[in-house]
């Protein structure tokens, strides 16, 4: 599933093959005005192992869930809470590989068919045991059309259970992306009776959770707070802390709970909340590999509808400024519009596809590109219309679309900046009509799944996404080929082509990557900094520092 990141770049973010060594603790430099410089920083998907147990962690969210059924309301907020609460067939590690984890084993007879055998001696909250019939009524449910994660299964024929512990899925064509959607919402079990029993209540204050995690859901206060706490039935190994407490905080009040030690920790989800954080006595922060980037995406309307004047525009971008000016060095100058945290394998190959893009979209424009891209200019005829920058009041966007008017400027176009409310900003992603007026969106974007892959269908000729009108018979071919290529190695190479179209064609222009990024009490580590956060256990692996 695609989803676009709401509100400011929020930090969704494994192992990257540009920067891997951690990256924690109090920065020399805040406080003084300078900005960090993009290329200093590391990403690693892990932080140190935990060594002693801890009573309880005070944990910010950026706001309170509006429900903690995911098939129903799948926010950021109830993710980072319910994730550790809720478990899945497979399960997204750290480092963004995707393993099988409640369903301990899985098999293709054929390239159309998977068998997933479930896990033996798992329990949910209430005590009573979790069964295939779990399993298969959960992914009956989310593939219910009115259910979030309903596209994961457009793909699926039938869904039958073939055995005690057993569950079959079968395909109109092979999957390759099915199981990494069973690592995210896709994958849940929940505990049919309780569901059932809760009806409409169920994911609101006073509900149960329903679920099979190291940790369960003891209190939700709407308002104030949700407590989770250690499962002490639980089949897996035991959580170091014992109990979380989730408050929720935006902009200047989360970074001064953090100061001021009224929190632990938090996935930070602006680039600037973590910057504006740097260097603060007691306060580490890890930066960890996302899936998300900053992107400008052009509409069907004015002077970016010719692809030249598209890859003009990418060549005389400056990405290393807006880096710099817009998000305090937080971010980092890209060539692709999906983050290395999509190189759940074939990492090398993805690195060095990246590295090749760089001639297509340049940190900083040099004169040689600044020639190319007037040169292409002339050859689509200079346009006379300014071009029309979509964006809200927010710093980053801002600092984005001031340097595409810069841009446009420096070779011959010209540029107009609409800036509009955040809320009706949001609106320019899902309705077509809200951005009939804007020629290029200053936007963000991050993919839930650790493949590449899971973006490149945004430029099939009849995706609602490809917004400029891009049509190429091959791609599409292509993009259809890898979807249903479940060799990863094979799957790698057809990526990498599909990705050099895709910039050949400018049909996004990508900006920056977006770390994940984690802000800890020093005295506490163990939690992943990746984007695995999202879909992952993070809290039982969170501890003491020190035994």
């Amino acid at each position: 599933m695609n989803r676009n990141r709401r509100t400011a770049v929020a930090g969704v973010l494994v192992a990257t093959g540009l920067l891997t060594a951690a990256c924690s603790g109090a920065d020399t430099t805040a406080g003084t005005g300078e900005t960090v410089d993009a290329a200093k920083l590391r990403l690693t998907p892990t932080t140190p192992a935990a060594q002693g147990a801890v009573a309880k962690v005070d944990w910010l969210l950026e706001d309170e869930p509006d429900s903690l059924d995911l098939d129903t309301q799948g926010s950021s907020a109830g993710r980072v809470v319910l994730t550790n609460v809720c478990e899945r067939l497979y399960q997204l590690q750290p480092d963004m590989t995707v393993e099988p984890f409640l369903a301990e084993k899985a098999t293709t007879p054929d390239d159309k068919t998977l068998v997933l055998s479930i896990r033996q001696g798992v329990t949910f909250h209430d005590g009573s045991q979790l069964t295939a019939d779990d399993v298969l009524w959960s992914l009956k449910r989310h593939a219910d059309p009115d259910m979030e994660q309903s596209d994961e299964f457009t793909n699926v024929t039938s869904l039958t259970k073939t055995g005690a512990h057993q569950i079959t899925v079968r395909f109109k064509t092979p999957d390759a992306l099915f199981t990494k959607a069973l690592a995210g919402d896709a994958g849940i079990v929940w505990n049919k009776e309780q569901v059932e029993k809760a009806g409409q209540d169920f994911g609101t204050p006073g509900q149960g959770d329903a679920c099979s995690g190291p940790y369960r859901l003891t209190n939700w206060k709407s308002g104030d707070s949700i407590t989770i706490r250690a499962y002490d039935g639980y089949w897996g190994e035991k959580p170091l802390t014992r109990e979380l407490v989730f408050r929720w905080a935006s902009d200047s009040a989360l970074v001064n709970a953090l100061k001021t030690g009224a929190a632990d920790g938090t996935f930070a989800e602006s680039p600037n909340t973590a910057a504006a954080l740097r260097g603060t006595k007691g306060l580490a922060q890890y930066y960890g590999p996302s899936t998300a980037t900053l992107d400008l995406i052009p509409t069907d309307r004015g002077g970016l509808t010719d692809p030249r004047i598209r890859r003009a525009l990418s060549l005389a971008l400056d990405r290393a400024g807006i880096a710099r000016s817009g998000y305090g060095g937080m971010v980092e100058p890209w060539a692709t519009p999906v983050g290395s945290g999509s190189w759940g394998y074939a990492k090398a190959e993805f690195s060095a596809a990246q590295k090749e893009l760089a001639a297509t979209a340049p940190a900083s424009p040099s004169a040689e590109d600044l020639t190319e891209a007037k040169k292409l200019v002339t050859e689509a005829g200079a346009p006379t219309e300014p071009i029309v920058i979509g964006t809200d009041a927010s710093q980053g966007r801002t600092v984005v679309a001031n340097a595409v008017r810069a841009a446009l400027q420096r070779i011959g176009l010209k540029g107009t900046v609409k800036t509009v409310p955040t809320t009706r900003f949001e609106e320019f992603y899902s309705d077509p009509q809200a951005r009939a007026g804007i020629d290029v969106l200053a936007g963000d974007w991050y993919i839930s799944k650790s493949d590449p892959m899971g973006f490149y269908d945004n430029g099939l000729s009849d995706s609602s996404n490809n917004w400029v009108g891009f049509e190429d018979a091959t791609y599409d071919r292509k993009v259809e080929q890898a979807l249903s290529t479940l060799d990863d190695t094979e799957r790698a190479s057809l990526t990498i082509d599909i990705q050099k179209r895709f910039a050949d064609a400018a049909v996004w222009i990508p900006v920056a990557q977006v770390p994940s990024v984690l802000v800890l009490n020093d005295e506490l580590t163990g939690a992943p900094a990746s984007q695995a956060y999202l879909y992952y256990p993070w809290a039982a692996d969170l501890g003491a520092k020190k035994g």
